[in-house]
């Protein structure tokens, strides 16, 4: 796996590399394309809490887990266990549906253990179904529909490229932006 580790008012010592490259060293078992792996940690300091984002890019996915702690080092193990949660998920919904089975060629399932609730809970369960046609609209106009509507996201078609898009309310304020890379025909 190949590590990029990004400090954000906080300087990362060789200690605090050290042990982020220990701990996410477990994680190599769970994948099969070791070359293609990529993870990125992003630390950062506020005033009371230490903030730990860690990213794994995988072919067809990523595992992302972000999490605040007074201490930096409580913060790793707490995203650590967060991600292993996140492919013992991954593994049991794969188990139950076999129409996207590329989605985990790159993970090693076997090296993964089953989740302890074996049945499903009602986050796994879709509820509701929606589907609208998706009007040409400029990114301002999506976030003023989208605060009109009260959401905390908005898919629409961007004017500009045709593309599909997606704007959301960043947790951190502002907003974001997430865009298909091909374009609507």
């Amino acid at each position: 796996m190949k590590y990029q580790i990004i400090g954000k008012q906080i300087e990362i010592t060789k200690g605090i590399e050290s042990a982020l490259k220990k701990k996410l060293s477990r994680m190599d078992k769970y994948f099969l394309i070791n070359e293609n792996v990529t993870c990125r940690v992003v630390c950062s300091a506020k005033k009371n809490s230490q903030k730990v984002e860690i990213t794994i890019f995988i072919p067809k996915m990523t595992l992302r887990a972000e999490v605040s702690d007074k201490d930096l080092y409580a913060a790793i193990d707490l995203a650590m266990d967060k991600l292993q949660g996140q492919m013992r998920k991954l593994k049991t919904r794969m188990a139950r549906n076999t129409a996207k089975p590329s989605l985990g060629e790159a993970i090693a399932f076997e090296n993964i253990q089953d989740e302890s609730e074996p049945t499903p809970n009602v986050r796994d369960v879709i509820v509701r179904a929606k589907s609208y046609y998706l009007e040409p609209m400029s990114i301002e106009e999506a976030i003023t529909r989208m605060d009109a509507l009260g959401h905390n996201f908005f898919v629409y078609l961007d004017e500009e490229d045709d593309r599909v898009s997606v704007v959301y309310v960043r947790t951190d304020g502002g907003y974001g932006v997430i865009q298909a890379e091909n374009p609507m025909k």
